[in-house]
């Protein structure tokens, strides 16, 4: 029985327009008639989840932060920040690097120094809740911080990735879309965020169904007993779990879970 069904946002469950699909909501009441909770997974920063879901918080669970942080029933049940001192040492690798653009993101706000226009308007798609200042460090000491997320002005997998992968030590530093990568505290992932989901609502993993797309993912699909990978996937991930559903351009979690429900 599926007590459980998680899926990852960008490249996963939204098309290449980023636009919600308005199924899913319908999808939800269903699975919760059926005592399924569906749980959003992403790298977005909670209030921007919140608000995405709005019209259905009372019957999801979501991990939000790439598994920083998960929240159900209006309160964080699981956090899991990455210290200020590894953050101000990540911080220091990545401003050697021209092209990147650092971003602190805290419990419920994110925290950016760059001025740089195209950066400002990608970050605001996703980020809700985020605050220029004028030191990143200083933020880092202040605030709760999650995890650092770098907006990269070519693909990340080919840029930031080959940069800061082999110099950050000690942390999980992981590309988590076409042009962000992010930094955390090395035990922080989707897959962690799930257990704590599942015991929440009282499942274990085999009664749990998971959706990515990308390498960020690979936790909570491992974490999962039924796991499956957009065919737009990263061809990496798809080698690691070979279950492809159709791409996000066709809908494929939707139709995946029309099947299961």
């Amino acid at each position: 029985m599926i007590k459980c069904i998680a899926s990852d946002l960008d490249g996963t469950l939204l098309p290449p327009s980023k636009i919600m699909p308005e199924e899913i909501f319908s999808l939800i009441k269903a699975m919760g008639k059926k005592g399924i909770t569906f749980v959003p997974a992403s790298g977005r920063q909670l209030p921007n989840l919140q608000k995405l879901f709005s019209p259905a918080l009372d019957e999801i669970a979501i991990i939000a932060e790439n598994g920083g942080l998960a929240w159900r029933g209006g309160k964080i049940i699981y956090s899991n920040p990455t210290p200020a001192e590894d953050i101000i040492y990540a911080l220091g690798i990545i401003k050697q690097t021209d092209g990147i653009y650092p971003l602190l993101s805290g419990v419920d706000c994110a925290y950016y120094e760059s001025g740089n226009g195209r950066f400002n308007e990608v970050l605001h798609k996703s980020y809700s809740r985020a605050e220029r200042v004028t030191d990143l460090e200083r933020a880092a000491r202040e605030h709760t911080i999650l995890k650092i997320s770098v907006w990269d002005e070519q693909p990340a997998a080919e840029h930031a990735a080959n940069v800061l992968i082999p110099k950050i030590q000690g942390l999980r530093t992981k590309v988590s879309g076409y042009d962000w990568l992010d930094v955390s505290v090395a035990t922080a992932n989707k897959g962690e965020a799930l257990k704590a989901v599942l015991a929440d609502i009282g499942a274990d993993k085999s009664e749990c169904v998971a959706f990515g797309d990308h390498m960020n993912d690979l936790e909570m699909l491992q974490a999962s007993g039924y796991a499956y990978v957009t065919a737009n996937g990263f061809p990496e991930l798809k080698k690691l779990v070979p279950n492809i559903i159709p791409s996000n351009a066709e809908f494929g979690v939707i139709q995946k879970i029309k099947e299961l429900i």
